[in-house]
């Protein structure tokens, strides 16, 4: 059964010993941070964390417990989605895009089950008040300082959400969009919402802003996991986040109208927070924020938000997450976005095997890359389609191997690529758009990218020595050796025989 909402994921991740409940009382302000930043980065991704004595910025309890960490593991992120591996997504967009309808009618037939599957995604939009609405505050009862919302490193601008799902509707078509953006608290009753310039979110507010109307805007803090998910994934703009989260839990997302706009939010979130974007308000200072490249993102102007409702269940759980150095919590998330958008990429370029966004890398600093060679030249075609797909464009280093190359390991994949390499005839340099945090590149938004072709060279390719083997145990002394192993005396496992 999916989760329907944060509580019944934080229970599971308590039953299956994958949650510390820390008692004792820890500051809001840096110290749970502090606390968060070291369990994240003990092997594994560490424990999730709920603190149920978080202390707040005048120094009294939080009515609400904090949960943080909750996605920051391979196990923890396979379990929000439902799965043993987060593969098994894939391979179930794998087989939905494979809809081609087959010759004879009985065949015909089989089709059935999968089209009826994707027909129950749809969100549903239930009346009445749900569980997200049992506490109401409006006028002058809202208080974003009773909220126990983090700051997470000493010079950042304020507090900051960022666990969120920011809900908002594209005033053409009336599409929604949800998006994971952070959102700084500036007083009691206003926040300060960034949006990056590509984002989705940005968009209806420059449309609604060209058309002088005030935009609606609902900030979710905690849903169930898949939904929590799906506004972190990089979806098409015409994708619904909530289609798409009920495509992942097998089970469509069930929604509420907002108590102050006509805005759709999950009917079992834990908090919401509606409010309203002035077109005719100047910009608010938004940051400096400690971001997930590890560098403190600079401050700069972004829309404000009057806050016009706080809704939320009785008994509410906080969610959050904070990004710095990594690996962190948003690590998993992103490996989750490579996993289960493989297949999408092997859509417009088949010739992909395997890729993978090493932590170091903070997602699109490094990209290896293997694929199945079939002619001269053929990793730069690689790089330039990748350089043309969404989100990929940011890439700034890419490095493509061959297909039995396991890039999912960056020892290997770098132990391959150094070995393969002539520098000078295997590197190409392009430039195009880069990410907006990227404080190294030569002018904002705009800089240099590198591709490396770490793939065997062919004599077309102007290679004319021998290629060497790679060295490699035959098989019947590793099965003589496995034999033995256990009466050799060796603590640690078999290991594998490869010097890996």
């Amino acid at each position: 059964m999916p989760f329907h909402d944060l509580q019944s994921f934080i229970a599971a991740l308590d039953a299956a010993g994958e949650l510390v409940r820390i008692t004792h009382p820890v500051s809001i302000h840096l110290e749970l941070c502090e606390i968060a930043d070291r369990v994240s980065k003990m092997p594994g991704g560490g424990k999730a964390l709920l603190f149920e004595h978080a202390l707040l910025r005048d120094g009294s309890r939080s009515a609400y417990p904090v949960a943080i960490n909750l996605f920051g593991s391979y196990r923890r992120m396979g379990m929000s989605l439902g799965v043993e591996s987060l593969d098994e997504v894939g391979a179930r967009i794998t087989q939905m895009m494979d809809l081609k309808v087959p010759d004879g009618f009985l065949n015909k037939l089989s089709l059935l089950p999968r089209l009826l599957e994707i027909a129950k995604f749809p969100p549903r939009v239930k009346s009445g008040r749900a569980p997200s609405q049992e506490v109401v505050w409006q006028g002058d009862e809202i208080d974003l300082d009773k909220l126990p919302i983090i700051t997470c490193w000493p010079e950042d601008g304020g507090p900051f959400i960022t666990l969120t799902m920011v809900t908002s509707k594209d005033p053409k078509r009336g599409i929604r969009n949800v998006g994971m953006y952070r959102v700084q608290q500036m007083d009691k009753r206003s926040v300060a919402m960034h949006w990056q310039r590509h984002k989705v979110g940005a968009a209806h507010w420059r449309e609604m802003a060209e058309r002088g109307e005030k935009m609606p805007v609902c900030i979710v803090v905690g849903a169930d996991p898949a939904s929590v998910y799906s506004a972190s994934a990089p979806l098409p703009p015409n994708i619904d986040e909530y289609l798409f989260a009920g495509f992942l839990r097998k089970e469509p997302v069930k929604l509420v109208k907002a108590i102050t706009c006509d805005l759709d939010v999950p009917w079992d979130a834990e908090f919401v927070i509606e409010g309203e974007i002035d077109p005719a308000e100047a910009l608010v200072t938004e940051g400096p924020f400690g971001d997930h490249t590890g560098f403190y993102s600079e401050a700069d102007l972004y829309p404000l938000v009057h806050v016009k409702a706080v809704t939320m269940k009785r008994n509410a759980v906080y969610g959050t997450t904070i990004v710095g150095r990594p690996p962190m919590e948003d690590f998993y998330l992103g490996h989750a976005t490579e996993r289960i958008f493989l297949p999408l990429l092997k859509l417009t370029t088949p010739e992909i095997v395997d890729y993978h966004m090493p932590a170091e890398g903070i997602f699109h600093n490094l990209v290896f890359v293997s694929i199945d060679k079939q002619y001269p030249g053929h990793a730069y075609k690689v790089m330039n389609a990748l350089w043309g797909a969404g989100l990929m464009s940011l890439a700034k280093v890419l490095v493509v191997v061959d297909k039995e190359v396991n890039v999912r390991n960056p020892q290997e994949a770098w132990w391959v690529a150094l070995n393969n390499i002539d520098p000078e005839r295997d590197t190409r340099f392009t430039m195009g758009p880069v990410d907006v945090l990227d404080h190294a590149a030569r002018a904002f938004t705009y800089g240099s990218k590198m591709g490396i072709d770490a793939t065997r060279k062919w004599p077309e390719e102007g290679f004319t020595r021998d290629w060497p083997k790679v060295i490699e145990m035959d098989d019947a002394t590793k099965r003589r050796v496995d034999a033995m192993w256990d009466k050799l005396g060796i603590d640690g496992g078999r290991g594998t025989g490869d010097g890996r």
